[in-house]
Parts: structure tokens; C-alpha cells; sequence
């Protein structure tokens, strides 16, 4: 049976795209999928920086299909993790280095022996994004709730529904319960009534994100964080499961209480 190939994207960089692909990554493998990532961020790669496995980069992609390397040579496997392999991108030349028809190729070839192919898409919707869509059997898209985010990645559903691909589902990424109490955020409602696409998960905002990324460490490792978790979920949705999405507490508000005693420790402002 044929592997399934998932593109995750968003148009706007910096909501989290490449986090989620590793996250998502480790999550399946976890469960014993076999699974490849493709960082198709020609120029700009960052997945094997957040997987831990800049280290151990011999080939990349653009080797692969310019025929100095076979793709088998170009995989890098996570050793923590045997079922997760990842194919690197090339830094030192630009998207226009890999074509969609050769991205085809090499999705079918990888799609003959892994479950899962997790394409890390680049941010705009430029050469990059029409190579990682290409192959796409599904589209992830990552927004966060923030208007502009939201917007590109209203653009961005437009593209993939006119390269005629199935309807895009959604994560929510960096959710913070206390701004959006205050109306400082988004509520996910707000933004799955202008998107109008199914939503498969949510990450709250979570700071062992930023420790695990620079230590090569994915959340989904352990799975003992809230973004952890709910990489975990995203992994069991995407294999069918009927998984209740969680309530995420206001962390926001205890946090800002403990600012508050710092800043005036004697006072209390109150009984």
C-alpha cells in the first residue's frame, strides 16, 4: 500500500511550519509509522537543525535529483527514532534548483516505502510552495491568531484549492487562552468562521518549544509538555482517530500574577 504525502504550509513564515513537520514527524514515528520528512526550503534549511541532524548531512535533495547521490544516501535517519528518516535541503542554491515534476518523483519513490511524507514547505507562495504542493496527497496549513497570519493563510487555501487539491485542514499554532479572554488574540472560532477549513489541532503557546528547537529535541519526544501533547493528538487525527481536542488552561493569567509580585513584592495590591 502507497504511503500518503502531507505538505504543510502557510504562506507567512514564521508561525511554526518546520516545528510542526519534526513535531508531527516524531509523532507518527512514535506510533510506529514509517515515516520521511523533505525540508523543500531550498537555500534556507532549517528542519534538520530542529531534528537534531545538521551534524550528520552528506547529501540533499538538490544531489539527489541532479544525480550525484541516490535518495537512499541522501536520508538521514533519527537514531532515537529508526521509522523517522529526513531528506535535507540544499543550502547553497535557491528554489529553483528542484521542480515540481521532480518533487513528484521523489515523493513516489519515498511514498513506495514509508506510511508518511511530511513535505516542510517554504514560507510565500512562490516557485518553493508550488514544489512542495506538487506531490501533495494532503495540506496541513499552520496559521496562528494573528490577523495577518490568518489572511496569508486565507491566500494560501485559494492556491492549493486552484492546484486542485483536497481541502485543506488546519492547525492553530501558539494559542495563548489569556490574550484571546482578552480580546488581545484570535479565538479559535474567529478564525476557523474566516478560514472555513476543518481544524485537526491546536499548540498553545509553550516555551519548552523554543529550548527543544535549540537543542535539537522535539517536544513530540517525550510527549510530557502541552505542545508535546498536542503534537500527539495532531498525529492521532491524522491516522483517523476520533481525539476531543483539549481545553487549554489560562496560563497567561498566572503568569502575569507572578510579574506582578515581582514587580511590587511588598505590596499585593490587596488584603
Amino acid at each position: 500500500m502507497s504511503g500518503t504525502v502531507i505538505t504543510i504550509t502557510s504562506g507567512k513564515g514564521g508561525v511554526g511550519k518546520t516545528t510542526t513537520t519534526a513535531n508531527l514527524g516524531v509523532a507518527l514515528a512514535r506510533r510506529g509509522k514509517r515515516v520521511a520528512c523533505i525540508d523543500a526550503d531550498i537555500g534556507l534549511r532549517n528542519l534538520d537543525v530542529v531534528l537534531g541532524l545538521e551534524n550528520r548531512i552528506v547529501y540533499d535533495i538538490v544531489d539527489v535529483v541532479e544525480g550525484r547521490a541516490r535518495l537512499r544516501q541522501a536520508l538521514i535517519r533519527d537514531k532515537r527514532l529508526p521509522e523517522l528518516l529526513m531528506l535535507p535541503a540544499a543550502q547553497t542554491r535557491d528554489k529553483t534548483a528542484v521542480n515540481p515534476q521532480q518533487m513528484l518523483k521523489l515523493a513516489s519513490d519515498l511514498k513506495a516505502e514509508f506510511d508518511f511524507v511530511l513535505v516542510d514547505s517554504p514560507a510565500g507562495i512562490e516557485h518553493g510552495f508550488k514544489n512542495a504542493v506538487a506531490p501533495a496527497d494532503r495540506v496541513v496549513i499552520v496559521t496562528t491568531p494573528e490577523v495577518s497570519a490568518v489572511r496569508d493563510a486565507d491566500r494560501i487555501i485559494g492556491l492549493v484549492e486552484a492546484a486542485e487539491k483536497p481541502k485543506p485542514t488546519l492547525i492553530l499554532n501558539r494559542l495563548r487562552p489569556g490574550m484571546v479572554k482578552r480580546g488581545d488574540m484570535l479565538a479559535t472560532a474567529d478564525v476557523l468562521e474566516i478560514l472555513a477549513i476543518d481544524l485537526i489541532g491546536i499548540v498553545p503557546e509553550d516555551e519548552t518549544i523554543i529550548t527543544s528547537t535549540n537543542r535539537g529535541n522535539p517536544v513530540a519526544l517525550d510527549g510530557k509538555s502541552q505542545a508535546g501533547q498536542a503534537f500527539g493528538r495532531i498525529a492521532a487525527r491524522l491516522l483517523g482517530e476520533d481525539v476531543p481536542f483539549a481545553v487549554f488552561a489560562d496560563t497567561d493569567s498566572v503568569l502575569s500574577r507572578i510579574q506582578k509580585w515581582f514587580r511590587n513584592p511588598n505590596g499585593g495590591g490587596g488584603a
